[in-house]
């Protein structure tokens, strides 16, 4: 692997790591400051949205984007900022945090299939292979880690998994599309729009009780949603957009695997102790991880 691509892979790990940590930053936000997850999702990307601004300002040579490219700007934002976090919030309550540890990873697997179908990637073995272990090894690290939830499977639990994956699939289609754009444009002017939109999206179910939230987050919430809106969010996306212009969709996806590996590496600070079954999925992870990259897309 040459320098280059070490680079990617190097960032895509980070982001990983930072989207992980943003589990535990709504978990307590949501918890412990009482914030609705929806009004969590909108002061996220409504802090963002003015950043990734400014920077656009300040940067020189930024191509204005069309007005024709609008139906697919307004596809950004409603799978990338606004209908993502619903689904997955929302499927999350209606669940628990194991299964929706798996099916959210279940993106990977989308990400492979459209971006074979409209990206026209090639479908190598050594790839099918890499990313097939590495979601194995994502069962394996959540289920090590769920063997003393209840599990009862309900009509409200099936809507609930239904809603993840759907928010899996949202994700895909913000990192297919986005990747066509990459093609003509930079990913801060992309991502920029993305967020300006996606914010905008969450008005009609926000703006009502929004004011009545804010009141009262504590400074702790507040630092919470801070690293949400500009580490994960402004740091995270536009890292994911960069990663997209320099190697394949596929191959930046399956990093995603890394998540629930992070999330709940995380929780063994807090005093748990890793068992064989985690150990083992976080290595077909990284295997799987290997694989994918050593692929030759020819």
């Amino acid at each position: 692997m040459d320098r280059n691509k070490l680079l990617i892979s190097f960032l895509l790990i980070i982001i990983s790591l930072v989207w992980a940590g943003s589990f535990i930053a709504v978990k307590t936000t949501v918890e412990i400051d009482n914030v609705p997850p929806i009004h969590l999702g909108f002061l996220r990307f409504l802090i963002a949205s003015p950043f990734m601004v400014l920077i656009l300002l300040f940067r020189k040579n930024t191509k204005k984007i069309p007005l024709q490219e609008l139906p697919r700007l307004i596809l950004l934002g409603l799978t990338g900022v606004t209908l993502i976090y619903i689904l997955q919030y929302m499927g999350v309550d209606l669940t628990n945090a194991s299964t929706a540890g798996v099916l959210i990873n279940t993106n990977v697997i989308f990400i492979l299939t459209l971006s074979i179908i409209f990206l026209k990637e090639k479908l190598t073995i050594s790839k099918t292979a890499g990313i097939t272990i590495s979601f194995l090894g994502v069962i394996m690290v959540v289920f090590a880690q769920s063997m003393n939830e209840t599990i009862n499977f309900t009509d409200m639990f099936l809507l609930g998994s239904i809603y993840v994956i759907l928010s899996a699939f949202c994700w895909a289609v913000y990192t297919i599309i986005g990747k066509k754009l990459l093609e003509k444009y930079d990913q801060f002017t992309v991502t920029a729009y993305a967020f300006l939109l996606g914010t905008f999206f969450f008005l009609p179910l926000v703006f009502q009780s929004i004011s009545t939230t804010v009141a009262h987050i504590s400074m702790n919430g507040w630092i919470s949603i801070l690293y949400l809106s500009l580490v994960c969010a402004v740091f995270g996306y536009l890292g994911w957009y960069y990663a997209l212009t320099k190697t394949e969709a596929s191959k930046a996806a399956v990093y995603l695997n890394f998540i629930p590996l992070f999330v709940i590496t995380l929780s063994f600070f807090y005093g748990e102790t890793p068992t064989v079954l985690f150990i083992l999925g976080a290595i077909l992870i990284i295997y799987g991880v290997y694989l994918t990259q050593r692929s030759n897309p020819k």
